[in-house]
């Protein structure tokens, strides 16, 4: 993430954002168990509301200084984060009970490595189990945010077809006018 980017992500008003509309609007009517994974968690805002709701938490950051930064604030708490790559992760099949994406798939570098996060995803939760999340509706305004960035926008249009690609059922993906949520369920 450009410095510009790591600074939003990191704010205030970013946080009430989240808090407020971003994660009940991804969650709402999602049961993602009590052993999840969270994918590119970044500085680690969302990690914080979730790790309210739930007995354990993994977070999988790819960035080592971010990483590093999450694990030290995560010290003693219900968060384990690992540094890794989300395309070739070091869990086991059928880990966690749910997993969530939240704004960070369109930092995913090139179409073929979603992909290949999302067969990932299904492969590390367990059969029957939630994922969901929610990224950002390409714009003018994302693009500039993310200039020196890392932006393959996702095209919620064809997001659905992907995630049964990847071995996903049950797929729903709904737009707003900023962005997109999903959920997918692992076959049973």
């Amino acid at each position: 993430m450009n410095l510009i980017h790591r600074w939003v992500c990191r704010s205030g008003s970013w946080r009430t954002r989240l808090k407020d509309c971003v994660m009940p609007w991804v969650l709402d009517g999602v049961n993602l168990g009590q052993n999840v994974l969270e994918v590119g968690p970044g500085p680690g805002l969302t990690t914080d509301l979730l790790r309210s709701r739930l007995d354990r938490l993994t977070a999988i950051e790819i960035d080592p200084k971010l990483a590093a930064a999450l694990k030290q604030r995560m010290n003693g708490s219900n968060v384990r984060v690992v540094e890794g790559d989300a395309t070739a992760m070091p869990f086991g099949p059928a880990a966690f009970s749910g997993v969530v994406s939240l704004t960070m798939l369109h930092h995913v570098p090139s179409p073929a490595l979603q992909d290949r996060l999302l067969g990932e995803v299904c492969r590390v939760v367990k059969p029957g189990g939630t994922f969901a999340g929610v990224d950002s509706v390409w714009s003018l305004r994302m693009w500039l945010f993310h200039i020196a960035d890392t932006l393959v926008a996702v095209d919620p249009a064809s997001f659905g077809r992907r995630l049964e690609a990847a071995g996903f059922t049950n797929v729903s993906v709904e737009t707003d006018e900023r962005a997109f949520r999903f959920r997918a369920q692992r076959p049973g």
